[in-house]
Order: structure tokens, then sequence, then C-alpha cells
């Protein structure tokens, strides 16, 4: 299925083979067409999926998502001013519409971040959190 992510492997795999320009050119693309920011130099694990297609996701160039996870709609993963590090988020996490996650935190492996939950401390493996800031809601 032609998503927003089947663009990011075309990037950053020119990214990769150090072609020049072209990666350059499929982001844009990718902003035209899913208004979203998902720069060919960030680290997106196999069988990572986008909700919609991608619409509306922010991701800073340096982010790392681990394998098999889940991306919302509007979704914002990203540095904070100020601070040194950026979100690592490990394998099979889902992250819902809207949640933000920002600074220099770990999201643990299994965790579920609720639909517009402002991520900004650590979360531990196999946890639901939700709300702004986002809290702990359930260990599974």
């Amino acid at each position: 299925m032609v998503n927003a992510y089947f663009f990011y492997l075309i990037s950053h795999r020119l990214y990769k083979a150090k072609i020049p320009f072209l990666p350059s050119l499929v982001k844009l693309f990718i902003f035209m067409l899913y208004n979203s920011s998902i720069p060919f130099q960030a680290k997106i694990g196999k069988g990572t999926k986008f909700a919609y297609g991608g619409i509306g996701v922010i991701l800073h160039k340096k982010t790392i998502i681990g394998k098999n996870c889940m991306i919302g709609s509007n979704v914002t993963i990203g540095g904070k001013t100020g601070s040194n590090g950026l979100p690592v988020i490990m394998d099979n996490v889902n992250i819902s519409t809207g949640a933000k996650i920002i600074g220099n935190v770990r999201i643990g492996y299994n965790s579920i971040i609720g639909a517009n939950a402002v991520v900004l401390k650590d979360v531990p493996d196999n946890t639901v959190v939700a709300g702004v800031p986002a809290k702990i809601i359930k260990t599974v």
C-alpha cells in the first residue's frame, strides 16, 4: 500500500546510497501529499505503520523508531528547546492520534500512548500512558 512510510523508505534508501537531491525531493513530495514531515535521515524499523497514510505526522530528523510500531495521524515526535537528546521509540509501540512525544525520553517496548497525550518523561515497558502531561494509566 502506498503511504508516507512507503515514500520514506524510498527517500531513506536514496539517502543511504548517498544520492544527492532526490531524498529531499521525496521528502517534499511526502509533505505535499500527506502534510507530514518524515525526514529521510530518521531511523524507522521494519513493520512500522502510519495510520491514515501518515497524515500530519511530524518527526525530528534524528528520530529513532523501533520495529512494528503504529503511529497515528497528527503525531509529533521531536526535541525540546534546551534539551539534549530526542525520543527513542522501542519496538511494538502504539502511538495514538494527536500524541506528542517531546524531549529526551524513551518509550518502552509494547507501550501504548493515548490519544492527544503529551509525553515528557520515560515510559516503562508494557505500559499504557495518557493525559497532559502523560501519566501511567495501566501496566500490561
